[in-house]
Formats: C-alpha cells, structure tokens, sequence
C-alpha cells in the first residue's frame, strides 16, 4: 500500500472522520464502522485533505483534464483544495467548479460556482463518501447541460465497498452504468489491512471483535 494512503487513514483517525462502533448509515444499515467527513474543520485539515485527494486524482487520471467539479455542499470545499494541491504538487493549473442548489439570477448569475465549463472541457467529480451513487444521477444532468463536456470519472475518499443497488459496489455500479473511471484514495480492504490489530498511538482500533463485526457486515451488505 501507497505511504500517502497508510497516511490518509491514520488521518481520518485523528480529524475524528473514521469511527468505529455501532451507527446507522443514511440508507438505513447497522455499520459498525462511520465515516463523517464534516469533521475535517481546519485549514490545515483541508490542506492535507486536498493532497490525498490529488495524489489519487493523479494516479487514476493523472493531470490531463480541465475541471475538477464538486457537487453542492461538501463537495465545494473539496475541489477547491484538490485543485489547489494539483497545482502545488504537480504544476496542473486544473479549474475548480461546484453547483449551487439553487439557481442565481443577479450578479454571478447561473447554477455553477468557480470556472464555467465550455465545449471540449474533460471533468473529473470529486465527492466524499458514495455509498448508493445516487448523487451522481444528480450531478451528472447538471454538467451536461453546461454543453459537450466529457465526464472522464468520479474520485471520492472511501470506498466502503458496499452493495448498491443492485450486487456489485455503488463504484462498480457508476462505472458501468456511466461509462467512466472510479477511484478513492482508500478502500476499507485497505484501512482493515492497516488498523487490524496494528497499536496506532499506543490504541488497537480495529481488534479481534471489531474485525468480526465488520466480517459480520460485509456477510450481509458486501458487494459481490
């Protein structure tokens, strides 16, 4: 595994984003495990997200592609740091864009935030956590409707590898009912495969029992 993501992880743990114990996600599944991305609050939170962030953008896409769009809200803060540190790391001068909920009509006028998107623009969406991939059925009409633009692919923080809608991974799903690349900086294979029974700052985060339950979830909602 990358160092940046052994890196990104122990991240999450700090920032308070990766939890685990006994929640219930938005669709309405027992998790024993939580990831809570409103709990990065700081500018240097944001800084060190946003490199993560574009080391994985850069190693799927690399830095050929023109806008990095976040849709509204959490992705907002998001494609504005990424594209900062695209720029930082790796000289790519990528635009960042974000949609508004609701349409403008003075001023700066319209439903985008950041670059306007033209003909010819190749995207990447840049989102947090995708459990079910239904955010993209709504970001996906806004950009098209910006004009001929190429959705190149989606890249989020986590992917928790869970069923969808159907068997396979809300990613799996996207890329196949999409046609486009998905990508995250970590998938949960890999945060298990760093926290199982590995002391991070003196404390075993994922034991013998907490393996279990996570075994016990991925039996039941796993993707095939």
């Amino acid at each position: 595994m990358e160092q940046y993501k052994q890196e990104f992880i122990e991240f999450m743990v700090d920032c308070g984003v990766l939890k685990f114990g006994d929640f219930v996600t938005k669709s309405g599944r027992k998790t024993p495990f939580f990831v809570n991305t409103g709990f990065y609050r700081t500018g240097a939170q944001l800084r060190k997200l946003g490199e993560y962030y574009a080391r994985a953008i850069h190693d799927k896409f690399g830095t050929d592609f023109d806008i990095l769009f976040g849709p509204a809200y959490k992705g907002i803060p998001l494609s504005v740091a990424a594209s900062m540190q695209l720029s930082e790391l790796y000289g790519a001068d990528v635009k960042y864009c974000a949609n508004r909920k609701e349409v403008k009509d003075h001023g700066d006028t319209g439903i985008l935030l950041g670059s306007p998107m033209a003909d010819g623009d190749r995207v990447v969406i840049i989102e947090d956590v995708t459990t079910a991939g239904t955010s993209i059925q709504e970001t996906l009409p806004i950009i098209k409707g910006q004009g001929d633009v190429k959705v190149l692919g989606l890249v989020v923080s986590v992917d928790r590898m869970e069923r969808g809608h159907g068997e396979k991974s809300a990613l799996a799903e996207i890329r196949e009912n999409y046609q486009m690349e998905t990508t995250a900086i970590v998938t949960m294979a890999e945060v298990i495969e760093h926290l199982y029974n590995k002391p991070y700052k003196g404390k075993i985060i994922i034991d013998d029992a907490m393996k279990a339950a996570i075994d016990a979830y991925y039996e039941q909602y796993g993707a095939k």
